[in-house]
């Protein structure tokens, strides 16, 4: 005999497949998402029915033929109902981002980031998200749920940021104190998520991409720190404990610089956007070191693509291009054809705009390892 939260589990399964299917492939019937799912036509039915009600799904007014003999009315994600709201914390900016359920960008604010202490940098963002969330009322928009990125490690068993340098955080409880500063502000009972700002940048990439998406898929963000995202069997790859992706601290040279995480020689201290911005030969050296990082990232992983983005790409458009040159150069040693790289497609907004897929992610996958650790779960 099932239990309720059997039932409810296999409704939400249901419920994702269709969703999938539909952000894929808009414009499919109830017929033919019956045929493509394998379920019947009364659960599919029904399930459409759900999500028409609650706003994730939209209905063409006329019916038009969908090749399985009778006229059926094609269905399409609604950008219409819900949106997500999505935070980027970063070294010296905080960037605040709302998106329709099709990544298409609603509503953006940037502001330096006002101070680096956990309370203030909440009470800052809180702030900014009720600014977010006010444009979004205004224009007959719900709020499905927050994500924010922060550029450090996050232990996947208690949610902590375990390891955020260029911010000076160590084992900081973030998720209670921005609820809180959210609570002030009248955004209490919206779902929070938290993840490493890399992490989030390659879901906006990964979420938002036309079909299917790519998989695997990698990030790099290169800002003052540099990390990386990656998309692996159709969900995030942390690893064992949530450091994955730290590239930024990976040693590229013995005994070299010091870096903020106290190693020394680690890639940031080459190519992070400071270093960068105070080198006498602009982005020509850095750009190597950015390329050695992209081909060892190539030969680990042989992602569909690699994304780069960030500041430093931004303010200095010959960094990636000499990048792309170096990883062309160890392809053409090893005679093999390079890898896919290219530009981020939400520029800087890239970690903020993936934030705000957080949410959409784990909708759609209810049977992937939950990220309960790293989410303040709504209220009610």
């Amino acid at each position: 005999m099932k239990t309720t939260g059997d039932q409810q589990l296999v409704k939400r399964i249901n419920r994702s497949v269709l969703l999938r299917l539909l952000r894929a492939r808009p414009g499919l019937s109830r017929a033919r998402l019956a045929a493509e799912s394998g379920l019947t036509k009364s659960t599919v039915s029904l399930l459409v029915r759900e999500l028409l009600d609650d706003g994730w799904l939209d209905e063409a007014g006329t019916p038009v033929a969908d090749g399985l003999g009778r006229p059926s009315t094609p269905l399409s994600i609604n950008v219409g109902v819900r949106a997500l709201l999505g935070v980027e914390i970063a070294v010296e900016t905080v960037r605040v981002v709302c998106v329709s359920l099709r990544g298409e960008v609603l509503y953006s604010d940037s502001q330096p980031l006002v101070e680096r202490a956990p309370r203030v940098a909440c009470a800052q963002v809180a702030r900014m998200a009720a600014a977010a969330h006010a444009h979004l009322v205004a224009a007959g928009l719900r709020l499905s749920g927050i994500g924010v990125g922060v550029p450090g490690a996050l232990d996947d068993a208690t949610g902590m940021v375990r390891f955020a340098p260029n911010l000076g955080w160590r084992n900081l409880d973030f998720l209670p104190l921005l609820g809180e500063a959210l609570a002030r502000e009248g955004l209490a009972g919206i779902a929070v998520q938290l993840q490493n700002d890399a992490d989030a940048g390659v879901l906006g990439e990964f979420e938002f991409s036309d079909g299917e998406g790519e998989d695997p898929l990698i990030f790099v963000s290169c800002d003052v720190g540099v990390g990386a995202g990656v998309v692996l069997n159709d969900r995030l790859f942390t690893g064992a404990g949530g450091m994955a992706g730290e590239i930024g601290h990976t040693v590229l040279q013995i005994d070299g610089p010091r870096c903020s995480c106290g190693r020394n020689g680690c890639a940031e201290v080459f190519l992070g956007a400071r270093v960068l911005d105070r080198s006498a030969d602009g982005p020509g050296r850095a750009a190597g070191y950015l390329g050695v990082l992209l081909q060892n990232l190539w030969v680990t992983f042989e992602p569909r693509a690699i994304v780069v983005g960030g500041k430093s790409c931004d303010a200095h458009p010959d960094f990636l291009r000499g990048a792309i040159a170096t990883v062309q150069r160890y392809a053409d040693s090893a005679g093999l054809p390079a890898p896919v790289v290219r530009p981020a497609r939400y520029g800087q907004w890239a970690p903020a705009v993936g934030a705000a897929a957080l949410p959409l992610h784990e909708y759609l996958r209810p049977l992937h390892p939950s990220s309960e650790a790293r989410r303040l779960p709504a209220q009610g």
